[in-house]
This record gives C-alpha cells, sequence and structure tokens, in this order.
C-alpha cells in the first residue's frame, strides 16, 4: 500500500478537516535535499550533543563520543543500506537477473534499514572501545540514549515522506492519506507510535535505569528489551516490512524485524538476570567508579611524592 506524497495529511478523527501538505523535498537541488535527510541530521545532532554532555556520567569524555561519531556516521549509513538492500533484493535486479551495482548505491533514491544501522553501530563501537582502551559497556550505555533520540526524531522524515504507516484503521487517532487524486485510506500512524515509544524509553533510562546501574551494559539491555518490544508490535501494524526472503511461520510471512526484535528481548533480559545476580547491588562494579578511584589514587600517589620532596 502506498501513499502519495505530494497529496495532503490530516488526521479527521482529531482535528476534522485541518490538514497540512509538507513537500519531501526541502530544497530542489541536484537529486534533491529531502526533508527525511534533515530531520534525521538533527536528530543526530541532538543525539550527539546530549552524549556529549552526559558522558562524563559514564567514565567518558566529550572527546570520545565525538571521535566515536566520526566512526559511526558513514559506516552506520553503508550497514543501514545493506541491510535494507539484503531483504529487498529483488528491487536490485535487472530484466536479466543480474544485479543492478548502481541502483544499490543510489541511496537518494531511499531505503535504509533502523536495524541495520543499529547492528553495524554495536560492531563498530566494540572495535573503537577495543582500540581506546574504554569500556564497551560504558559506552554503549551511553550511545543507546542517543539512539533512542535519533530514532524518535528521525520518524518524523517518515511523515514528510508518507511512508511507514500501518493498516487501516477507525482509531480517533487515525492519519488519513491519498493513494491516488480521488481516493484515500485512513491507517495507523505507525511513525508516531514509534517516535512516541522510543521517548517513553529514553525517559525510563535517564530517570529509572541510569540511575539505578549496577554494571555496564544495564542501560543496553534496557534498550533492547524495550525497543524490542515495542517494534514487536509496531512491525506487526506496518504495510511495508521487509520479510525474510518468502518464509513464512503458521502461514505467515516472516517479518524480518519482528523475528529480530524478539530475538533482541530474549538476548536482553538474559544479560540482564545473569549481570544482576552477579552485581545485585551498589555501582562498584561500572567503569565511571573504577576510573573515579583510578584517577584519586593518582592523585593521593602525586601527593604523597610532593610531600616527600
Amino acid at each position: 500500500m502506498y501513499a502519495r506524497n505530494d497529496m495532503p495529511i490530516s488526521f479527521p478523527g482529531l482535528f476534522g478537516d485541518w490538514e497540512v501538505n509538507p513537500s519531501p523535498v526541502a530544497l530542489d537541488i541536484g537529486n534533491g535535499i529531502y526533508w527525511y535527510g534533515i530531520i534525521i541530521c538533527a536528530g543526530l545532532l541532538l543525539a550527539l550533543l546530549f552524549c556529549a554532555r552526559q558522558a562524563k556520567r559514564y567514565g567518558l569524555t566529550e572527546d570520545n563520543v565525538y571521535d566515536m561519531i566520526v566512526w559511526q556516521i558513514p559506516i552506520c549509513i553503508i550497514g543501514a543500506r545493506l541491510y535494507y538492500v539484503i531483504f529487498y533484493l529483488d528491487l536490485y535486479r535487472n530484466t536479466d537477473g543480474s544485479l543492478n551495482w548502481g541502483k544499490m548505491a543510489a541511496i537518494w533514491d531511499g531505503g535504509l534499514a533502523i536495524y541495520g544501522a543499529v547492528i553495524t553501530a554495536y560492531v563498530v563501537l566494540h572495535i573503537f572501545c577495543k582500540k581506546k582502551n574504554l569500556s564497551f559497556g560504558a559506552f554503549a550505555d551511553l550511545g543507546v540514549m542517543g539512539l533512542l533520540i535519533g530514532q524518535a526524531v528521525g520518524r518524523w522524515g517518515n511523515f514528510m515522506n508518507r511512508e511507514a504507516f500501518g493498516g487501516e484503521t477507525t482509531a480517533p487517532w487515525r492519519m488519513r492519506l491519498w493513494t491516488s487524486a480521488s481516493e484515500y485510506i485512513e491507517v495507523h500512524p505507525t511513525f508516531l507510535y514509534e517516535s512516541l515509544w522510543n521517548l517513553a524509553g529514553l525517559a525510563l533510562i535517564y530517570f529509572v535505569i541510569s540511575r539505578a546501574r549496577t554494571f555496564d551494559g544495564e542501560n543496553t539491555c534496557f534498550y533492547f528489551i524495550w525497543y524490542g518490544i515495542g517494534r514487536t508490535w509496531i512491525e506487526g501494524l506496518r504495510t511495508d516490512s521487509l520479510y525474510l526472503f518468502g518464509w513464512e511461520l503458521f502461514g505467515q510471512p516472516i517479518r524480518v524485524s519482528q523475528l529480530l526484535s524478539v530475538g533482541l528481548v530474549i538476548a536482553g533480559l538474559a544479560v540482564l538476570v545473569v549481570n544482576k545476580r552477579r552485581h545485585p547491588r551498589g555501582r562498584d562494579a561500572l567503569f565511571v567508579t573504577k576510573k573515579a578511584a583510578a584517577l584519586e589514587a593518582e592523585r593521593a600517589s602525586g601527593e604523597q611524592e610532593d610531600a616527600a620532596l
């Protein structure tokens, strides 16, 4: 099911006849500068600034965050694109069945998958932390809050494009989209569901989970549990899911994001339970605590040396 991106958007159950008709293109330059890209960049900038301000709470520095993002941005774009292309491979074939590499690279035509970016970010962060001798768990705990900010803001790019919506509904908050000049559909605004779900997850991590952390990686476990549950539900409503190579389960096609979400929820719960048993209370096991203790010991040693002189 596809909606025209040159027709109005409205929420008739909430705002009556009021409607908006934003163009997906912000600036008509070259292939076009799309609002989707601008909104994604805005989400990335907000996430970066937030993480830089919070870095000290995790034993990290602002420079660590800025260095990390230089690695992440280009590689995660590639990962998000690759993930999408793999599961929509038939769209990138020529008439003779061969792969159209130029079309695969044409990222400006759309086609990014958030899970591809998340998986890539996880791998890149692991390599970065190993090279810089930093705690992967602590950096991940900081980074997932940035992810939630980026995802919450980025979903509004889908709104501008009239995409990532759900099946038809009569709910009061239904969104009306036009499929032609004379026909419309009223659907679940799943972009909004996911945006709000991510904001709620961010609030829970910032105000609750992070303040009660007993091990590095606890925020990360909660992120995978929270986002996995939400994405499993929301993906079931969407009409544009990526499917697992036509495979079926119980007579229904397998949605890649739902399958991955369930797996991440299970993995997140398992890691959380095991580590909570190892570190049931206190903050002694945290990287930030160990780093503070090491700095204090170094300072005390320096004072003793000065006194001896």
